[in-house]
């Protein structure tokens, strides 16, 4: 999907398991920008990295898995280019957002570390571009080594020294293979969640836990107007809605678990 011929001074940066069925179009949409390909991958059996190697030349590593957010350092340390862009397997730069990073890249200004620009989700058959999904801007695009991934071992985010602008063009985000793939990250965050909230929450409250959860539709839905995006809005801002209720149930969960006896 990308434009242009000449390569950039850029390095792509993916991570990557068991991805064989969505590679091919994440390293479609950068083959064209990207002197520099790298792919981290942990306990492929797909192929997904002979694809990489062997149909878009990336440069190959692999490595047991260390989460998300230490992960992504791992593939961010091996780029060798002055400038780094990190997309997961599932995401496809747009045909715009290609052209504003070419512009960008090429430009050079001294005054930006790096961009960010907006993710836009594919769910239930749409795209979403209201609600807690959208814009979503995603600081991506960085200096070589005035970058690092932060944040939480859920929530990586990446830490720039410098400062950033916003490009224009959308990261396409092709997060759920169907609606079980999405309620099973239900549980998976609400367990790192609990490791890293219940050890310091005060005592268990119930109501603001459903004012919490309440306000998380309310802004979805309403405020940011996910009811724009038809039945998925509805959905999306009820799940979250759920998720928030849920994780904080969890806590509730592991606080009886310390107390009751020990046999």
């Amino acid at each position: 999907m990308s434009t242009g011929s000449q390569k950039l001074p850029l390095s792509v940066c993916v991570i990557a398991h068991n991805e064989a069925d969505r590679i091919r179009a994440c390293l479609d949409s950068v083959k064209a920008l990207a002197t520099e390909i790298v792919l981290v991958y942990n306990d492929c059996t797909d192929g997904t990295e002979v694809i990489a190697r062997d149909d878009y030349g990336a440069a190959i590593y692999e490595e047991s898995w260390h989460g998300h957010r230490d992960q992504k350092n791992i593939a961010l340390s091996k780029a060798t280019q002055p400038w780094v862009l990190c997309i997961d397997s599932d995401e496809v730069v747009s045909d715009e957002l290609a052209r504003s990073i070419r512009a960008f890249v090429e430009a050079n200004d001294p005054a930006w570390a790096g961009a960010s620009f907006p993710r836009k989700v594919w769910f239930l058959g749409r795209w979403i571009t209201h609600g807690d999904w959208y814009p979503d801007y995603s600081l991506r695009l960085v200096r070589n080594g005035k970058a690092k991934w932060a944040g939480s071992r859920e929530h990586d985010k990446m830490d720039l020294q410098g400062e950033s602008r916003k490009l224009a063009g959308d990261l396409l985000h092709y997060s759920f293979r169907d609606l079980n793939h999405q309620a099973s990250k239900i549980a998976y965050f609400g367990d790192i969640f609990v490791e890293r909230k219940a050890a310091n929450y005060g005592p268990w409250h119930t109501p603001p836990v459903v004012f919490r959860s309440f306000w998380r539709f309310f802004r979805a839905y309403f405020l940011r107007r996910g009811f724009l995006d038809g039945f998925p809005g509805f959905y999306i801002a009820f799940f979250q809605a759920f998720a928030t209720f849920y994780r904080y149930s969890k806590i509730y969960e592991a606080k009886l678990q310390e107390k009751e006896p020990r046999t």
